[in-house]
């Protein structure tokens, strides 16, 4: 017999989560300082001395055990598109943490995510559908269904990795889209239970590890842990998407803005210079803000507040709950001011 309602379950497995990756962070940093897996300043960074960098281990490891600990507690939202969530953002995962120990090079790891996406496009996570203005709904061919999903999946992954270079701003926009992912996957008619899940398990995790990754950094998530949280953010979205019959389905580009907007313009910057679009620099969003004189912490609050309003948007347009949508604000600012005054203050001790 299920002894959670929908809501406690949410509620309870952000809580878990959180709570794991509290305990578990330090436990890391420990590790990576001990082995030596540390991220070591270079001139694309700005950080001024070697940081951990296998924050994504804790990140994954308590949204997993809060998974197990809902099974406990005899909840489990048993379904088949569940199975390529949890397959594939762990094989991400798995891909990022080999990364950071190893340094991959970029057209393997492009290889290997192109792979895991067409995997958990076999499990049923695939765009199929796409609402074209004064025309309607149009169903996909396979062939244009299959690239559609793997680029979708695959970019967004790659565009969340790419915002991890400023203490804090990765997680803030993981959390924020993922809890504006939860509240639009609870809104639905009927509930996306599975979605909403998974989206607050993951705010829970991320809620954890950035108490530790504001400026200045104890530990960085590293590949692991953006690949982890891009590709469930991308395969949230997509569920949403098949949902969805009209223009609503366009919800995620108001929820990823800040990634894809990233992303975006720095894939056109460096194709025009010749250059290839997986290839790291120092001209990101973070960094235009840095070079126009913004602290790391006003960098972040810049974007997060981007992120924030956006994420409010897309949950008025999908949702049209005013009360929620405060509510919400309220809640992810609150969240933000007390972590970053927690990152303050121990700076100062």
């Amino acid at each position: 017999m299920t002894l959670l309602r929908l809501s406690e379950a949410n509620i309870i497995g952000t809580i878990i989560a959180f709570i794991i990756g509290l305990f578990l962070m330090p436990l890391v940093i420990a590790y990576s300082e001990k082995k030596g897996l540390l991220d070591k300043p270079d001139e694309r960074k700005i950080h001024s001395h070697p940081i951990p960098r296998l924050g994504g281990i804790a990140i994954w490891i308590s949204a997993i055990l809060s998974f197990i600990s809902l099974i406990i507690l005899s909840y489990y939202p048993y379904r088949s598109l569940l199975s390529g969530l949890l397959l594939g953002s762990s094989l991400m995962f798995l891909l990022g943490l080999i990364d950071d120990i190893y340094n991959l090079e970029a057209k393997f790891k492009f290889t290997i995510q192109i792979i895991i996406a067409s995997i958990v496009f076999c499990l049923g996570v695939k765009i199929t559908t796409l609402f074209i203005p004064f025309i309607g709904l149009v169903k996909l061919h396979p062939l244009l269904s299959y690239f559609g999903t793997i680029a979708w999946i695959v970019g967004i992954s790659n565009a969340v990795n790419f915002i991890d270079g400023v203490d804090g701003l990765a997680g803030s926009v993981i959390t924020i889209s993922s809890v504006t992912l939860g509240l639009i996957a609870i809104s639905l008619t009927p509930a996306d239970t599975v979605s909403a899940l998974v989206a607050f398990i993951l705010a829970g995790s991320m809620l954890g590890f950035l108490t530790y990754n504001f400026h200045p950094a104890k530990i960085f998530m590293g590949d692991s842990g953006a690949l982890f949280g891009g590709f469930l953010l991308a395969s949230l979205s997509i569920l949403y998407q098949m949902k969805s019959a009209d223009i609503k389905m366009y919800v995620p580009l108001l929820i990823l803005a800040v990634p894809i907007i990233d992303i975006t313009f720095s894939s056109i910057r460096r194709i025009l210079k010749g250059k290839s679009p997986f290839v790291a620099d120092a001209e990101h969003i973070h960094h235009k803000l840095l070079r126009l004189g913004l602290s790391q912490n006003r960098a972040v609050l810049v974007l997060v507040v981007f992120s924030i309003i956006m994420g409010s948007l897309a949950t008025l347009t999908a949702a049209s709950d005013t009360t929620k949508y405060f509510l919400y604000a309220v809640i992810i600012s609150s969240i933000m001011i007390i972590l970053n005054r927690h990152a303050k203050n121990g700076e100062g001790k």
